[in-house]
């Protein structure tokens, strides 16, 4: 684990609306985007990680209006994916404000665009989106937003997205997204162990303590979720939100 590990909170939008998924499903209208981002300036998070879950399966390009909006409010590094599918998409990214670019359908489809997205920005500046879901008590990686199973397992995926020569690792568990139960321990530690290149652990975080273990006994580089960043209580009320540096630090997430 770094002494610093990156805390990710997790944007999705559907056709320009902030929405949250439950193992990919079952959507929650959240708000405005561009206002949440202003509140995550105000906690001072890490990173933020923007996700488009419409755009491959509606098969249009990423909303370059929209997320410009975003970069233009956000005083944090910003990661995007959704809908990539040509360089000249990778080169507008990056020239309106993404550090990173988060590639998901197109690793397994299109692998000659990472190679030409890590000849342009570096290794540093593409990550590799892996959604795993286990059939049949076996781990899958699945594309298109978990619509599509593929043959690979995550370690399978992985591997390949090192070789392309990825900087990250974005590991998803669709079973654990929006439970609110905690990551998929063994299955990020697995991942880890496996690749040399970091990993960033999402689905399932419900607390500082599931960020805490998924760093420490998943041995995660960085922790991402979507639901305790924007839900509240029980009831799950809509609270954008995100814990503070005195709270990582007295968790022993953060040293001082």
């Amino acid at each position: 684990m770094f002494t610093r590990p990156r805390i990710i909170p997790v944007l999705l939008i559907d056709d320009r609306d902030l929405i949250k998924t439950v193992q990919f499903k079952d959507k929650t209208y959240l708000g405005d985007p561009v206002n949440a981002v202003k509140i995550f300036n105000i906690k001072g998070v890490d990173e933020l990680s923007i996700l488009d879950i419409s755009a491959t399966k509606r098969n249009v390009e990423p909303d370059f209006e929209l997320l410009e909006d975003i970069a233009s409010q956000a005083f944090m590094p910003l990661s995007y994916g959704g809908g990539i599918k040509t360089i000249e998409q990778v080169r507008k990214l990056l020239a309106i404000g993404y550090e990173k670019v988060v590639i998901n359908t197109a690793l397994v489809k299109n692998p000659e665009l990472v190679k030409q997205s890590v000849e342009l920005a570096g290794s540093q500046s593409v990550v590799a989106s892996i959604d795993a879901k286990k059939v049949s008590d076996v781990y899958k990686c699945f594309i298109a937003d978990g619509k599509e199973k593929t043959e690979y397992t995550p370690i399978e995926l992985a591997k390949k997205a090192e070789e392309l020569g990825c900087g990250e690792i974005f590991l998803n568990s669709i079973d654990n997204d929006g439970m609110m139960q905690g990551y998929d321990i063994p299955l990020v530690q697995r991942i880890a162990e496996f690749v040399s290149i970091p990993v960033t652990a999402c689905g399932g975080a419900k607390d500082i303590l599931d960020l805490k273990n998924v760093l420490h006994e998943g041995h995660a580089h960085a922790a991402a979720g979507g639901s305790m960043f924007v839900f509240y209580g029980r009831l799950r009320a809509v609270l954008i939100t995100a814990p503070s540096e005195k709270e990582l630090i007295e968790a022993g997430i953060y040293k001082n």
